[in-house]
């Protein structure tokens, strides 16, 4: 059995339009509701976590939706389509109320703002989960975890596309002390490659087509097979064992991103007090982290096919929190960056690769073919909820205790989340010989 290389390629150019959307929103944002605004930093905070809040009822909800759904273009197209058809409108509409709010400031305007961006978040959870969920649909189990390494692969190039592209449109010599920066360019490239990708997707892939020619797949215990299809009874109807390493899983999904997340959004702070860094360097440490993770899904996602998802996901947070550890000891020890903490953010790197590609195939692997899109939507309720919760939590730790925490807390979570996957008995694929 071979994965379809090319057939996921285009498969992941929903999770490519995905990660470009929110590699954008994530950076611009935060600067509308800050220089055009002028909020304060507490109801940014708030704002910018109302994606995550919404996520928790949006993915699982349609999610699940979308098992239910059959169409003669399939079950998760429509809702792609759909999403990606309003979200476009709403983004280019941000821009515009921005500019026009800046220049002559009103209450209606800042009102149609603020309905605006729900309006698009709740467009981005349409097709959030169904997108997600398409590789699962259309790819064996057993090649699943090497699917999640090219589908993650093109959310890198997104996320990185979108990088470049903000650093020749918002470069300091052309955005310096302009009073109001207008980010329609950026809204409007974002929408553009949004629509080229789901149309090139919907040309290129036949869900139905393509999922009549998959084998039967058969579950290890009948009970599995229940087509009960809300959550309380679809969870009642899995064996003891399967629920319990199902939570457990989910559990360490939460921790690592409570880990996880809390260096990613706050490293630059930490390294400027810290360490004297500004952001430039203290990007360049990011870059790094991020360029080996980028690099490193392809071949992870190749070993775990050779020794399993489980111990792949180990060996990767053992090998994250010891970074985050190393990082810890250096926060105490050393007054500037050095040259070995570049291997540390290396090490950190492939070990998110290595949790990351085999993560929702874990979780995936325990639903019946009907309903993947629920349990995919149980993965990212879990994730969301841990950064909702870490940015606040760990920001309460470095506002009150010290900046010194950062590591500490981090390498505490991501240690927990080891105690937990230690008890995963399901949800691993069979290596192959």
């Amino acid at each position: 059995m071979k994965l379809n290389l090319k057939r996921t390629i285009f498969i992941g150019l929903a999770f490519f339009a995905v990660t470009a959307f929110w590699q954008m929103y994530d950076n611009v944002i935060p600067l509308i509701l800050k220089n055009t605004f002028h909020l304060g930093d507490t109801l940014q905070g708030v704002i910018m976590a109302m994606d995550n809040v919404l996520a928790l009822f949006l993915l699982p909800l349609f999610g699940s939706l979308s098992d239910k759904t059959h169409s003669r273009i399939g079950k998760r197209m429509p809702y792609i389509i759909i999403g990606t058809a309003l979200a476009s409108v709403f983004s280019i509409a941000i821009p515009l109320i921005d500019n026009s709010y800046f220049a002559s400031p009103d209450t209606g305007k800042y009102v149609a703002f603020v309905i605006v961006l729900g309006a698009l978040l709740f467009s981005m959870g349409i097709f959030r989960s169904p997108a997600v969920a398409l590789m699962p649909d259309l790819t064996p189990r057993p090649l699943r975890s090497q699917g999640n390494a090219i589908i993650n692969l093109m959310g890198a190039v997104g996320a990185i596309m979108i990088l470049l592209v903000s650093q020749v449109l918002f470069s300091d010599d052309k955005v310096k002390n302009l009073a109001h920066v207008d980010y329609l360019p950026i809204f409007v490239i974002v929408v553009g490659l949004m629509i080229l990708s789901v149309i090139i997707l919907f040309f290129t892939i036949n869900e139905n087509k393509i999922a009549a020619t998959l084998p039967v797949e058969e579950d290890d215990d009948e009970e599995n097979k229940k087509s009960d299809k809300r959550t309380i009874e679809v969870l009642k109807s899995m064996p003891r064992a399967v629920r319990i390493s199902l939570l457990l899983i989910l559990l360490s999904v939460a921790f690592w991103y409570m880990g996880y997340n809390a260096v990613t959004t706050s490293f630059t702070k930490f390294a400027q007090q810290e360490w004297g860094m500004e952001l430039g360097s203290a990007s360049r440490c990011l870059t790094i982290a991020t360029g080996v993770a980028v690099v490193s899904y392809i071949p992870v996602g190749a070993i775990s096919s050779k020794i399993g998802r489980k111990k792949s996901i180990i060996i990767g947070v053992i090998m994250l929190g010891s970074a985050f550890t190393a990082f810890a000891v250096c926060s105490f020890t050393a007054e500037s960056f050095s040259g070995i903490m570049y291997v540390f953010l290396a090490v950190l790197g492939f070990a998110w690769a290595a949790i990351n590609v085999n993560s929702l195939p874990m979780v995936v692997e325990l639903a019946t073919g009907d309903e993947i899109g629920r349990f995919t939507g149980y993965y990212y309720s879990f994730s969301m909820a841990a950064q909702i919760l870490t940015p606040v939590l760990s920001g309460f730790f470095l506002e009150f205790v010290g900046y010194k925490t950062l590591f500490i807390y981090a390498a505490f979570f991501v240690f927990l989340s080891l105690m937990t996957m230690l008890g995963v008995k399901h949800g691993d694929n069979r290596p192959s010989n």
